[in-house]
C-alpha cells in the first residue's frame, strides 16, 4: 500500500469526507481492519479564501505548494488536493515535488466518460464554474460542461462559502439548488464540482447521474494507492 498526501482543510468539512471515504474504500477492497496509509496537511481556509477573493492565486498556489513539499517529505507518494477551486494552481503545486499529483478533474473526466456523459451541468464555486481551469480539462476529453446563469452561479457560491463550509445544511438552501439544476436544458448528468455539495444533496435527489468529485477523486487515491 502506498501512502497517500491529502492537502485539506479547504473546507475542513469536506476533507472529513475525504478521511472517511478513503478508509472506507480500502477497508473494502482489503476487507478486516485494513485502513488507508494517509497522510493530511489541513490548511486554514480563511487566509486561502481571501486570497482567492482577491484574485491572488500565486500566493495561494505557493501555500499550497508547500503543503505538498511538506507532505513529500514526510513519505507521501503521492498528492491530492481536496478541493476542486483550488485545482486552478495544480500545475504550481505539481511542479513542487517530484511525486505524482491526482487531478479531481481527470477523475471526473473518467467517471463522465464511463456513464456516457458528453453535456453535464458542473456546479461549483464561482471560480470553478466561470474559470476555464476546470471545464477546459474537461473539454479536452470531449465533454462540454454547462453552467448555471450569472444569478444562479452567484448564489451557489455564497451557500457554498456562507453555509457548507461553515457546516450549515439549510433545507431552503436544498431546494434552490434543486431548483437550479431543474433549469439546466441539455444536461445529460451533473458534477458535483465542489467538494462540499455532497453535504447538501444525495444522487437521489435527481433524475440525472451524479458524478460527486470527492467520492470519484478518492477513489483515484485509493486506486494508486493499492495498485
Amino acid at each position: 500500500m502506498k501512502t497517500i498526501g491529502l492537502i485539506g482543510g479547504m473546507s475542513a468539512e469536506s476533507t472529513t469526507v475525504y478521511y472517511q471515504l478513503i478508509n472506507r474504500l480500502v477497508r473494502e477492497r482489503l476487507g478486516g481492519l485494513h485502513s488507508a496509509r494517509l497522510l493530511i496537511w489541513s490548511l486554514d481556509f480563511a487566509p486561502i479564501a481571501a486570497l482567492q477573493a482577491a484574485g491572488d492565486w500565486a500566493t495561494a498556489g505557493a501555500v499550497l505548494a508547500d503543503a505538498a513539499r511538506r507532505l513529500e517529505g514526510a513519505g507521501a507518494e503521492a498528492i491530492l488536493i481536496g478541493a476542486n477551486t483550488m485545482h486552478l494552481v495544480a500545475d504550481q503545486v505539481a511542479a513542487a515535488v517530484q511525486v505524482p499529483l491526482i487531478h479531481i478533474g481527470d477523475a471526473t473526466a473518467a467517471a463522465l466518460e464511463a456513464i456516457g456523459s458528453r453535456r453535464p451541468l458542473l456546479l461549483g464555486t464561482r471560480f470553478t464554474m466561470e474559470m476555464g481551469f476546470y471545464r477546459d480539462r474537461l473539454a479536452a476529453r470531449g465533454i462540454e460542461a454547462l453552467i448555471p446563469d450569472e444569478a444562479d452561479r452567484a448564489r451557489l457560491h455564497a451557500i457554498i462559502y456562507d453555509e457548507l463550509c461553515q457546516a450549515v445544511i439549510s433545507p431552503a438552501s436544498r431546494a434552490e439548488v434543486l431548483a437550479i439544476i431543474a433549469k439546466a436544458a441539455g444536461a445529460d448528468a451533473v458534477i458535483f464540482a465542489c467538494t462540499e455539495i455532497g453535504l447538501l444533496l444525495s444522487p437521489d435527489d435527481l433524475s440525472l447521474p451524479v458524478v460527486d468529485t470527492a467520492i470519484v477523486h478518492a477513489q483515484a487515491g485509493v486506486d494508486f494507492s493499492l495498485g
